[in-house]
């Protein structure tokens, strides 16, 4: 099992991580027009207007990484949604539950909830081929579980689902029903996560601009927190100040799936405001309707433009 986002707690943290060098940019390529040819004089051929220019969103500096500026050019995709094949990854497993939140309850529970919310409104949107992604099993043999099953479906498309934390050394104590807890109201905020070592990096950050951008639309913000120096090793280079997308090469499910894929925090659940929206159906309404949109307009892009009907 090698599958090992951004954890909770520290003992959750990076369990899963291996680390990998490849990076791969292809760059574009341009075709000239053929030349018209006349018999006589020819005609003064009045220029062709340059196309205009599609609406994006401005990338934030690489962080301690550079990319080939090819690689955010977003991919032309079209796509039949009955036949595009979506893997919707739960994180964590029931015997290794990720992060614990600011009232004890597990990230695997909150998503297992989400994901299936997902699941279902990507269903009636027409996307037929969804799957939940299910492992059992200790966090690192379930995570070559996750990659292998992932791998074997196949899949064109993986967003595996999680819940945010932040580091033990941030974490303060406090009571919740007579028990004991932890709890860190700093950080807030959804988060998107690649890999740039995906053998699909490009199409995979494509996919992952569109669910930040869905998600801004959604009037969320996105956790600005992994910049900081604050974080030690968790920080992480932002590639789109704009949608929240950050890189995150080690992570065995971005890094060994074979399809393109996306890491969503959909939220902190450390944060003791932020749990009780994560728990309630309509922020899970919101959140999945951002991934819908951002599905949509991955699978024919013209839904971008014109946006639902």
């Amino acid at each position: 099992m090698v599958l090992l986002p951004v954890e909770a707690s520290e003992a959750g943290w990076l369990s899963d991580v291996f680390k990998g060098t490849s990076k791969q940019a292809k760059p574009s390529k341009q075709t000239k027009s053929p030349k018209r040819v006349t018999s006589r004089k020819p005609a003064a051929l009045p220029k062709p207007a340059a196309s205009p220019k599609a609406p994006g969103v401005k990338l934030a500096a690489l962080g301690p990484f550079g990319l080939n500026p090819a690689a955010f050019k977003p991919a032309a995709n079209r796509c039949e949604p009955a036949k595009l094949r979506i893997v919707l990854d739960v994180g964590h497993t029931a015997e290794s539950e990720g992060a614990i939140s600011a009232r004890n309850v597990s990230e695997f529970v909150f998503n297992l909830r989400l994901a299936k919310r997902i699941e279902e409104r990507l269903k009636a949107e027409g996307f037929k081929e969804t799957k939940l992604l299910l492992t059992e099993g200790k966090a690192r043999r379930s995570l070559f579980k996750r990659v292998d099953a992932a791998n074997d479906l196949p899949a064109d498309l993986l967003l595996s689902i999680h819940h945010d934390s932040v580091p033990n050394k941030l974490l303060e104590d406090w009571e919740f029903e007579g028990k004991k807890s932890r709890f860190s109201d700093r950080f807030s905020g959804y988060s998107v996560f690649v890999s740039r070592d995906n053998p699909d990096f490009k199409t995979s950050l494509s996919f992952a601009e569109l669910i930040g951008k869905e998600m801004k639309a959604q009037g969320l913000e996105y956790a600005k927190q992994y910049t900081l120096p604050i974080m030690g090793r968790y920080q992480h280079p932002l590639l789109n100040k704009e949608t929240g997308v950050y890189s995150y090469d080690e992570l065995i499910v971005l890094r060994k799936t074979r399809m393109a894929a996306a890491l969503l925090e959909a939220g902190s659940i450390i944060n003791r405001d932020e749990e009780l929206k994560m728990s309630s159906r309509e922020h899970q309404d919101i959140i999945s309707s951002g991934v819908a949109s951002a599905v949509k307009e991955f699978c024919e892009p013209r839904w971008g433009m014109l946006g639902p009907l």
